[in-house]
């Protein structure tokens, strides 16, 4: 039996380690007072920054020139919206033998959130699998994520989300929807500017993240709801997580195997099914669970930094698989592969988190056939 080779070096995102140097800061230094509403509403105009350039940056012509592979993309949008949340609705049976409330909360809150956009391009481009339609489905997934996780999380969390009341969908509609079609509306006018300045916006993204981060460790602090978490519990949550991403590993692979999706196009799946968004998912906590957000953001970190681990490991060793003779081509006859090479797309996991990626041409692909 051949023994996965591991890289020499295991991604470990620098993003994450500001994450945590912003925990400790939170957890060192927390806002009290009026330095945590000055805190509060800075957050919150994050919130809505990033959004809006999540809406600027999103090229709309391209998602709809990629709806012809429309089969995989389904796969992967009931991979993230439908298999996952069954997951952590199952895992609600853990309460509270493994995991406390708030922690399930946490877990089932990142199983509703929204597939990444970079990591699963560049571990597909890894692995020599199928790029453009992981392009086309990141992009649908985050684009379909920002209305339907607001939705699901108020459905299936009830009042540790806020539920359905007019206060939690005033927000969600003036922080998350509102900025994100204003983005769109304006990304003919500013959407180069985003293109030639898209490294030093980067800064922006993350920056606006640390911050929604350390206010919602800070209230987290002050209301003393640390004292909840010990570490057998942590343990326990990190194994649990272990568990549902070797379960999503598994059925997007042999699941799109089943359904005669080639093999570049099983990678494309395999590794945007499989994937949750810290980018996405931090905003998008802060909105709806208030002074919980931290505790309820503490499962996304860990199952992130997880996925980019696992999954470097995983992509590595798919590139070494034996190939299929049927690679699926694009209208010119040019392998998936080359096309990846075409875009450009570079072989780095996701570092910059909450950017969205701009393609300028994405390549068709036929509808697998059943076989």
């Amino acid at each position: 039996m051949r023994r996965p080779h591991l890289p020499a070096r295991l991604p470990v995102d620098p993003f994450i380690m500001g994450l945590l140097a912003t925990v400790g800061l939170a957890a060192l230094l927390p806002a009290r007072g009026a330095a945590a509403s000055v805190a509060e509403a800075a957050s919150t105009a994050a919130v809505a920054l990033l959004f809006f350039l999540y809406g600027a940056r999103l090229s709309t012509r391209e998602a709809l020139d990629g709806m012809r592979h429309w089969q995989l993309h389904l796969t992967v949008l009931a991979s993230t919206f439908l298999l996952f949340p069954l997951l952590g609705l199952a895992a609600h049976a853990l309460v509270p033998t493994v995991l406390t409330p708030p922690l399930y909360s946490g877990l089932l809150f990142l199983c509703l959130v929204p597939s990444t956009i970079q990591s699963s391009i560049a571990f597909t481009s890894i692995a020599r699998g199928n790029v453009p339609a992981a392009i086309c489905a990141g992009s649908f997934s985050s684009l379909i994520g920002i209305f339907l996780t607001p939705l699901l999380a108020a459905g299936l969390l009830g009042n540790s989300a806020g539920g359905f009341s007019l206060d939690s969908l005033v927000k969600i509609v003036l922080q998350l929807l509102l900025p994100f079609l204003l983005g769109q509306g304006l990304r003919p006018w500013v959407g180069g500017f985003l293109v030639r300045n898209k490294k030093v916006l980067g800064h922006v993204d993350r920056g606006s993240i640390l911050l929604v981060v350390y206010t919602a460790f800070s209230a987290g602090m002050v209301a003393g709801i640390w004292h909840q978490v010990s570490l057998p519990r942590l343990g326990g949550l990190m194994a649990v997580e272990a568990v549902v991403l070797a379960v999503m590993l598994a059925a997007t692979w042999y699941g799109a195997k089943r359904l005669g999706f080639t093999r570049e196009d099983r990678i494309a799946i395999q590794f945007a099914g499989s994937k949750k968004s810290l980018a996405a998912g931090l905003p998008m906590a802060s909105v709806l669970f208030g002074a919980q957000a931290s505790l309820a953001v503490l499962p996304l970190m860990l199952f992130h930094q997880m996925q980019l681990m696992v999954c470097a490991v995983l992509a590595r060793r798919r590139a070494r698989d034996p190939q299929d003779s049927h690679a699926p081509q694009d209208p010119q006859g040019t392998p998936a592969r080359q096309a990846a090479q075409d875009a450009q797309v570079t072989e780095q996991p996701e570092r910059a988190a909450g950017h969205v990626a701009e393609v300028s041409h994405t390549p068709q692909h036929p509808v697998p056939q059943a076989r």
